[in-house]
């Protein structure tokens, strides 16, 4: 394991979160463990990631979450959010090290305009900005590899009655840190508060000049431009949910069109089971579709259980993968 920035990130973030007291109400910790494993018919052996070795999501792995509120004499006034894992990481050829990663690392301060947060938070880019995946096997188009699940920089968030509206400014390069002229801005503006209302439908829009990563692999060494504008659309009733996330423009150079619906359905006990079916197209120096069909189960209040059938027409490579979840409070 190579001594690094991120080696150095995550051991102060785990000191924070496991030098605080074990309860508080001003504060959570939660202890994550993750088991993942599977099969795949064109690699014809088994995996023990969700969608590649290089990605940061899914793998094996133990790690925590830590939420702190601070409070004064008027209230809330700002929040922390540290979440970090080791993780079985690896290549393709089978070469295993234990990484350190580092997701959430955000500080939020409520000011009379807007929250304002600075760190490792989400870019303010269709249905990613809000929808929080990382537990998950079905993938969002940020993690799939057009934007960003999480990137460091600073954002802001204001909640109107009618909806709300984002910014973000952030280096454009993922889970690492590079300094290399990269950065993307982007902005979301949204109708609809989606805990109050039930759906949410937003317009984004990104530009700058970002990194191709993969997890902590930086993949291209020079950043390349990008141009995205998007619409995303959520809507929740009864026990049925519909996500709908498109993104189109210049993406790491390249004419880019991506385009994912996720249907779920919730049922039996306290709906603790979920059915979830997401078609995901991409059209980005070459074509392809990936038809994605998901069971959960939460088998005890805190461990879930997932399985995944995966075709991705390009590679011919049908998957079944199985996760086991477990997020308890400590």
């Amino acid at each position: 394991m190579i001594w690094n920035w991120n080696n150095i990130a995550f051991a102060l973030a785990a000191i924070v979160a496991l030098a605080s007291p074990a309860c508080g109400a001003d504060h959570l910790l939660y202890f994550e463990a993750q088991g993942i494993a599977g099969y795949s018919s064109q690699q014809d052996k088994a995996l023990y990631y969700s969608m590649n070795p290089e990605a940061e999501m899914q793998k094996p792995s133990v790690g925590f979450d830590y939420l702190q509120r601070f409070s004064g004499t008027t209230g809330d006034w700002g929040s922390l959010g540290l979440q970090g894992r080791l993780a079985l990481s690896g290549t393709e050829e089978g070469v295993k090290e234990v990484e350190p990663q580092l997701y959430n690392a955000w500080f939020k301060v409520k000011t009379p305009l807007t929250d304002v947060w600075f760190g490792h938070n989400r870019p303010a880019l269709g249905l990613g900005s809000y929808f929080d995946s990382h537990p998950l096997i079905l993938r969002t188009l940020p993690i799939q590899g057009f934007g960003y699940d999480r990137d460091w920089g600073v954002g802001s968030y204001r909640d109107l009655s009618w909806g709300n509206l984002q910014f973000s400014a952030t280096t454009g390069t993922g889970m690492p840190v590079y300094l290399k002229g990269n950065y993307m801005l982007a902005g979301r503006v949204a109708y609809g508060v989606l805990n109050e209302d039930n759906y949410s439908l937003g317009l984004s829009a990104g530009y700058g000049r970002t990194l191709d990563t993969m997890g902590y692999t930086l993949r291209e060494p020079d950043p390349l431009p990008m141009k995205l504008a998007g619409a995303d659309f959520a809507f929740l009733r009864d026990n049925m949910e519909h996500r709908i996330d498109i993104l189109a423009g210049e993406w790491l150079g390249t004419a880019t069109l991506a385009a994912m619906y996720r249907l779920g359905y919730l049922f039996g006990p306290e709906q603790r089971m979920k059915i979830e079916a997401q078609p995901t197209y991409w059209r980005s120096g070459g074509e392809n579709w990936l038809v994605s069909l998901c069971f959960s189960a939460m088998a005890t209040p805190d461990l879930t259980v997932r399985t995944m059938y995966e075709y991705n027409h390009n590679d011919d490579d049908h998957r079944a993968i199985a996760q086991l979840y477990y997020y308890l409070p400590i």
